[in-house]
């Protein structure tokens, strides 16, 4: 398996290089508690070149970030994205991932069949200034909002790792910042991190269903790639080992299970997908917060079969709030979508209820994550496992 995989991965590598292009991207930053460790900057002198990176602020050592095959803006980050009505969409699935955001009521979707081969886009969406984001190999969706210290920045993909997440940098600085967290780990905004915004990676049928006058990003990126396809062949077949990840594997699940996290305070939580499929519905409490889990099958995976539309059905899973209107709702599934017990309205996977008593009422979403559990593990290793 290792050896496919490195297979692929170099084929991408010859197919990904290319100029990329510059964008506007914003974010609301927050300062990370506690002083980062300073770090000799003479440990990034072998990744250093052709960076003007202030390699003297750094809170990892420069020996944690591995080459990905690509280097900087190899892999071109889509800086001028263009975009077609949910109508005119023909070229993407009806069960196909795309990630999803609404923003002051301007909802996109954002197919992972060309996310994989770009990893950003830096975009702006009701008027906020964004950051899209896909790490293929931790499979890690994160939207950034990218306004720091009243700047907007513009991202670009730095061709590293860490732990096999994306680095991303910034054009402005060229601080280094990892994905799965949204910390700058190196350069002049070391310990400030980028605000997540809200966002959802379920199937295109279901944003169309939500949103039918949504806007859904188009293949006429700039860029010749062969969408549709994936350079990642089987890398998320069941016991595969992480490519280019140095670090101590979690065993407590396999290192490819996707899982749907959620952090409050000090506590994470992680509900593995192979659980929630015999599951689909967890009415939980996280921290202070009553929240609920849905899980609906019918996506299918970026990372299996060559064409994402011959892949396996691994499905979607979203975080929701439970209280609405002063009271707190207990949810069950109800068929083809959910149901609350309280009043029997039934309800999306986006959290809007479709029938009902409640019927165009929605819930609050919580931000949450979704990514393989090695990379989540990795960056948050006393988060609990959900049972059943």
């Amino acid at each position: 398996m290792r050896v496919l995989v490195v297979m692929v991965i170099a084929l991408f590598v010859s197919a990904a290089c290319g100029g990329g292009t510059k964008g506007s991207p914003s974010v609301a930053p927050a300062a990370i508690p506690g002083s980062p460790v300073r770090i000799d900057a003479s440990s990034f002198d072998a990744v250093a070149a052709g960076w003007r990176t202030d390699f003297a602020r750094a809170a990892v050592a420069g020996s944690e970030f591995m080459s990905g095959g690509p280097g900087k803006d190899g892999i071109p980050a889509i800086d001028h994205p263009k975009f077609v009505s949910v109508a005119e969409t023909t070229f993407v699935d009806d069960r196909e991932p795309v990630l999803t955001l609404d923003v002051n009521g301007d909802a996109r979707a954002y197919p992972v069949q060309i996310l994989i081969w770009h990893e950003l886009v830096n975009d702006v969406v009701g008027g906020k200034p964004v950051a899209v984001s896909y790490c293929p190999l931790c499979n890690s969706s994160v939207v950034f909002d990218r306004t720091v210290q009243g700047r907007v920045l513009d991202f670009g993909v730095s061709g590293l790792l860490r732990r096999s997440d994306l680095v991303m940098f910034d054009r402005q600085t060229e601080s280094w910042w990892q994905q799965i967290t949204g910390e700058a780990v190196v350069g002049e905004f070391l310990g400030t991190r980028l605000e997540a915004l809200a966002s959802n990676t379920i199937s295109f049928a279901d944003f169309r269903a939500a949103h039918p006058g949504g806007k859904v990003l188009s293949r006429d990126t700039g860029f010749n790639r062969d969408y549709g396809r994936t350079p990642y062949r089987s890398y998320d077949a069941s016991g595969s080992k992480p490519f280019l990840f140095n670090g101590q594997l979690d065993e407590r699940l396999d290192p490819v299970d996707r899982v749907v996290t959620v952090e409050f305070g000090s506590e994470a939580v992680a509900y593995p997908f192979s659980r929630l499929a015999e599951h689909p519905v967890v009415n939980d409490a996280a921290g202070s917060q009553s929240i609920v889990v849905f899980y609906r099958k019918g996506t299918l995976s970026p990372l299996d079969r060559s064409s994402i539309q011959e892949s396996r059905d691994v499905g979607s899973a979203v975080v929701l709030s439970r209280s609405l209107d002063g009271r707190v709702l207990t949810f069950e599934p109800g068929g083809d979508a959910f149901r609350d017990l309280e009043t029997g309205s039934s309800w999306d996977i986006s959290g809007v209820a479709r029938s009902g008593p409640l019927a165009g009422k929605s819930l609050d979403q919580v931000n949450y994550a979704t990514s393989f559990w090695f990379a989540w593990a990795a960056f948050k290793p006393e988060t609990r496992i959900w049972q059943p």
